[in-house]
């Protein structure tokens, strides 16, 4: 999506708003597979993702030239990465309007927000995190050994010593992704669990500008520090340490563009989860749905970002069409109309599809983050699947209970990664070392296919190191 397909969004989120207020047609339209697979279903390659006119005016008046967002990135790690938290202090000065003496948020000040939190936000969060550490004490981390191969070979499961979760906090902070990355490194025995998070003028100086409610799932997850940063400036710290901030091993969790190009940039530094882009859902529904819940389902992840996906795909006319009213209905009282207009006009809709199996076709070749399964029988449905990063069996698995509590990392695949990428899990932050202890009749058996090899390869010193072991040892078995 170019900028003249940006601007096009905006134009469509004033008219999807302006024709909402008036009632004249429906937000989301209702597409053929053929017509959906050339538009709405058809993926944007990263390189060419949006770049809107009011971030090319910030980036010009910020570095006083005209600079591609690459470049900007490029010049605040190589500022980071040179003069360390000096460099912080101007970034988050620049770019953030604050000026802070330190970034580390002390350990007292994330308890004091976890103790003043409402009461039943505190709950929904504590029932949340046991949800989340339960599933995750599933997920099996096996080191192993065998004997069976001549002396003793194996694997050693390794946690990554400090990792770094990247948490945003702007319009809308998600304490839930504290939660569903720290959770699942503390599972896996990481040592130490930074977070970093932006700090906004809006949220209270006693709480380091930090938000509240992400410090309080800080404290309810035990992580080992919180720092205040944001943006390029704390990948860069993270990936490479600074005075102040010592590096990690890898960083996980999503962010703005800048973000994404940053960890992209820094990936070799240090390890990576992955590039994070807008969130995105397909629902595969059936005569037997019900449409005032489908269209609350695309309704909640429309709702996070313009460039959100949420679609539905049905071989239903019927449903089609109650879904579309639904939505209608249902946005006119919803507190973000204007973003969730923007996402269904532009990159959301119904596709009317053959039956289900054509459904199910269409959503293995997109490989969404989520796939929710309303219909009659959704386990039958679900052997057919294969690129997903989530499955919400049945209407009374909906997606929101997998984005808080249902258990699972909420942390996803998203722009079609789905195909070759998984869910965040404990292995996203071990290691496997690879073990081998072979006996000397198992390695005298094997030294020469291995010399073979390595003289096919045209590695002459790689083979001399097999052979001489094994002349020395022919050698000790005549003089013995």
């Amino acid at each position: 999506m170019r900028n003249g397909e940006l601007r096009s969004v905006f134009r469509h989120s004033q008219f999807a708003i302006r024709n909402l207020r008036e009632g004249a047609f429906p937000v989301l339209r209702i597409y053929n597979a053929t017509t959906a697979q050339r538009t709405i279903l058809r993926r944007t390659p990263p390189d060419e993702f949006p770049v809107s006119e009011r971030v090319q005016q910030g980036i010009a008046q910020i570095f006083g030239e005209p600079l591609t967002p690459e470049e900007a990135v490029a010049r605040i790690l190589r500022d980071v990465r040179a003069r360390g938290d000096v460099a912080l202090r101007d970034w988050t000065h620049r770019l953030d309007g604050l000026d802070l003496d330190a970034f580390a948020v002390p350990r007292e000040t994330w308890q004091r927000a976890l103790d003043t939190l409402a009461p039943d936000v505190r709950a929904a969060l504590e029932a949340a995190a046991e949800r989340i550490r339960a599933f995750h004490q599933r997920q099996p981390l096996t080191s192993w050994l065998t004997q069976e191969m001549g002396g003793t070979v194996g694997q050693l499961i390794r946690p990554i010593p400090r990792v770094g979760l990247y948490v945003p906090g702007g319009t809308a902070p998600l304490p839930s992704t504290v939660l569903m990355s720290a959770i699942p490194a503390r599972v896996a025995g990481v040592p130490e669990v930074v977070v970093v998070t932006p700090p906004h003028r809006e949220n209270p100086p006693e709480f380091g500008y930090a938000n509240p409610a992400i410090l309080a799932a800080c404290a309810l997850a035990g992580v080992d520090a919180v720092y205040t940063l944001g943006g390029a400036q704390a990948i860069a710290a993270l990936a490479y340490g600074t005075e102040s901030i010592p590096p990690v091993d890898k960083i996980f969790g999503p962010g703005n563009l800048f973000v994404t190009l940053a960890k992209r940039r820094v990936f070799g530094v240090v390890g990576i989860d992955g590039l994070a882009g807008p969130t995105e859902t397909v629902v595969i529904a059936d005569e037997s749905a019900n449409p005032a819940w489908v269209a609350a389902d695309l309704l909640a992840q429309a709702e996070h970002d313009f460039l959100a996906s949420a679609i539905l795909l049905t071989p239903s006319r019927v449903l089609a069409e109650a879904v579309q009213a639904e939505v209608q209905r249902q946005m006119a009282m919803r507190s973000r109309a204007d973003v969730i207009a923007a996402s269904l006009t532009h990159r959301g809709g119904i596709v009317l599809t053959r039956d289900l199996e054509e459904a199910v076709d269409l959503a293995n070749t997109y490989a969404p983050e989520h796939l929710a399964l309303s219909v009659r029988e959704p386990w039958r449905l679900a052997e057919r699947v294969v690129n997903a990063g989530g499955i919400f069996l049945g209407e009374h698995s909906y997606e929101v209970l997998g984005d808080y509590v249902a258990g699972p990392s909420h942390v996803m695949p998203t722009g079609g990664s789905a195909r070759f990428a998984s869910p965040l899990n404990v292995w996203d932050f071990v290691k496997i070392v690879s073990l081998v202890a072979l006996d000397p009749a198992t390695a005298s058996a094997l030294a020469a296919p291995a010399a073979t090899i390595a003289d096919a390869e045209g590695l002459d010193a790689h083979a001399h190191a097999a052979r001489v072991r094994q002349k020395q040892r022919i050698v000790k078995r005549k003089t013995a």
